[in-house]
């Protein structure tokens, strides 16, 4: 079963309609190597299905996020763009120039976390990491 199956198994489940621009919204996301904001998600369920409306766009990723199937990524720009959910302990690494998203594994964060509850008298109960940079093909 596909990744975009999956969800769309999840969303029904949930009470979803699983509605034509739905699915295609549903499909781009799980595809995606890159985090999209909804614009661009729009733009390309748009080719697929011209009358889809930004708030079917919205509605779903409201619904994508609230079952926890996708998070959102912080840039430069802002803070509006969408990318599958962490599986795990992952962090991510994304390509200022080009958008391309990597997910890896990274748990050795544990004496920084230690340093700062000490320093800061916090309960530190979770993190989320994004590193920004440039994928090696635009590195070239």
């Amino acid at each position: 079963m596909s990744l975009s199956e999956t969800w769309l198994n999840q969303m029904q489940s949930d009470g979803s309609r699983l509605t034509a621009p739905r699915r295609a919204v549903v499909e781009i996301l799980a595809e995606a190597d890159q985090a999209l904001d909804p614009g661009e998600i729009f733009e390309r369920a748009r080719r697929q299905h011209p009358a889809i409306g930004l708030v079917t766009v919205y509605r779903t990723l409201e619904k994508l996020e609230a079952l926890h199937l996708i998070e959102r990524i912080h840039q430069h720009e802002g803070c509006h763009a969408y990318l599958r959910a962490a599986q795990g302990h992952e962090h991510v690494l994304l390509c200022e120039r080009c958008g391309k998203a990597l997910r890896f594994v990274g748990d050795d964060l544990e004496d920084l976390i230690t340093a700062l509850e000490k320093r800061t008298g916090f309960l530190i109960r979770e993190h989320w990491l994004q590193l920004f940079g440039l994928c090696p093909a635009c590195q070239a």
